[in-house]
């Protein structure tokens, strides 16, 4: 079994390009490279410009061959490749997509960690520890999502906030389904287990649920005739019972002001870092992503691991190709067959839906250096470090084990950390290439960047660089604890970029599967 992280700790960087595996027969660029340049341990020149992050041929490649990246096979040559040739998309394709899976054959666990680490967090009624101590208004609809926002906008200019210092603000979380769908489906059971999850996250410390009132997704069903909270801090109305918008907002603000002060009577308290679930994404990936940021991601989850806690691989889109590494390190044989089972919806979900599984890379992964969605995958799944598989979920079922885990969802960002946080995740680690800039509220968002350059760039963005493991020799090891002493101090309450600059307004995204009708 590849374990990523061992690749590129041991990888051999020559100056200007990098090979990080013996068996691969192509190199990355570490600079935008001219044509002509010497690949002098190859015996070779660059026949054309490179640009940084993209691949390079070090062997002969005839057309159908395997290309190979990390020691594992990410496409197959569409054409005759030379020595010194740019590999891409002129030359390079998926090829036929075949595993050997060796359920549960490669579970190794991890030696356990026993420093008695803690984090600053608000203990909740469940059990459950938050990170952020937010007031929610969670909407059943499309059609309620301006009223619960017009809720929110008069609460803050009322300045009822400011008596309330241990409330971190109050969010809406609205969208736009809930409604014109079926009740009975699969995109029904989704956005209802989505709902209910914000509804019970430990982030929020009390919730007030808007609906419409003749929408799909009823109220009464969510709430199930008690609360669905164990603290009680829940109140729910329509807009149709309450008599229209204004009387809405009205009472809204009257049953805002209990939720708020019960809220407000919760403290930081110690708790161990066991308790801290965390929600891993990439988007906006590059040639970069695989060796610095994910694998960064993945020695500081297995960090966490060890501790007891719990960290969520998802984007089952983006793991499509390495999902072999996956189910050998699956701790029992039907946590394989469970991810492979959902491969496999995927996979026909695409068929139904005009759709193929190699439509990712996007075409800004495709100017990073990434060519197939094999070649993505291998580095995407470098997030989830080597600790054992313990369990597989649907999009936003609520997590019920520790450890590694896996989580179904899109590859669309915003929508795939929707079903996260659903899930449970009191925080978030995206790592970008290209940038990407959102944030998730109730959860706050750690953003690591791959590359120096874009760090740069987009620093007022970015929480943490993973660029220096290439331009300055810093190890991966050093760059995971440094990555997981940074999740410990937001977890205690230090704020992130993306909570600065005031994102989370529309990055809740539920996952819509099914008929609009």
């Amino acid at each position: 079994m590849l374990k990523l992280d061992q690749a590129t700790k041991k990888k051999e960087v020559e100056g200007s390009f990098l090979q990080l595996n013996p068996q691969d027969n192509v190199v990355i660029a570490l600079a935008d490279l001219p044509s002509g340049f010497d690949l002098r341990r190859f015996g070779c020149a660059l026949n054309g410009v490179v640009p940084r992050g993209h691949k390079i041929a070090v062997t002969p490649i005839k057309s159908g061959e395997n290309v190979v990246r990390y020691g594992q096979i990410i496409g197959q040559a569409t054409a005759d490749i030379a020595p010194g040739d740019h590999v891409h998309t002129a030359n390079l394709g998926m090829g036929q997509h075949q595993q050997d899976y060796a359920h549960a054959s490669a579970a190794v666990p991890l030696a356990p960690i026993a420093d008695g680490r803690t984090f600053m967090g608000y203990h909740r009624a469940d059990g459950r520890v938050g990170t952020r101590n937010y007031v929610g208004i969670v909407t059943t609809v499309n059609c309620s999502g301006s009223v619960a926002r017009f809720i929110a906008e008069a609460a803050e200019r009322s300045g009822i906030l400011a008596q309330f210092p241990n409330v971190d603000g109050v969010v809406p979380i609205v969208h736009g389904t809930g409604c014109g769908m079926s009740s009975v489906n699969e995109g029904y059971e989704t956005l209802f287990r989505t709902l209910s999850g914000y509804a019970q996250h430990p982030n929020f410390g009390g919730i007030l649920l808007v609906g419409l009132g003749c929408e799909v997704m009823q109220l009464q069903d969510l709430v199930g005739g008690q609360p669905i909270r164990p603290d009680g801090v829940l109140r729910y109305m329509t807009i149709q019972s309450e008599g229209g918008t204004r009387r809405t907002v009205e009472r809204g603000l009257e049953q805002l002001e209990g939720i708020l002060s019960a809220a407000n009577a919760a403290e930081r308290a110690p708790a161990p870092v066991s308790e801290i679930t965390v929600g891993m994404q990439c988007g906006g990936s590059d040639g970069y992503s695989g060796i610095t940021a994910n694998p960064a991601l993945g020695y500081a989850s297995d960090l966490l691991v060890r501790r007891g806690g719990t960290t969520i691989l998802s984007e089952t889109s983006e793991i499509y190709g390495a999902e072999h590494l996956l189910t050998r390190r699956a701790e029992q044989v039907d946590v394989g067959e469970e991810l492979i089972a959902r491969v496999h919806w995927w996979e026909d979900y695409c068929a139904r839906n005009g759709g193929e599984m190699d439509n990712n890379p996007s075409p800004g992964n495709k100017r990073g250096g990434l060519t197939t969605i094999l070649e993505k995958s291998l580095g995407a799944v470098a997030k989830g470090g080597t600790a054992p598989l313990t369990g597989v979920y649907k999009f936003g079922e609520r997590i019920d084990r520790k450890g590694f885990v896996f989580m179904d969802s899109p590859g669309f960002d915003p929508c795939s950390v929707t079903g996260q946080v659903a899930s449970g995740a009191n925080l978030i680690v995206f790592t970008t290439g290209r940038g990407s800039v959102s944030g998730y509220q109730p959860t706050p968002c750690i953003k690591v960047a791959t590359n120096s350059e874009m760090y740069a760039r987009l620093s007022e963005d970015m929480d943490l660089n993973c660029g220096d493991i290439v331009s300055d020799g810093v190890s991966i090891e050093d760059k995971g604890e440094e990555l997981l002493e940074l999740m410990i101090r937001v977890a205690s309450g230090e704020r992130t970029k993306s909570e600065e600059l005031g994102f989370g307004g529309v990055e809740f995204v539920p996952w819509q599967i099914g008929a609009v009708m």
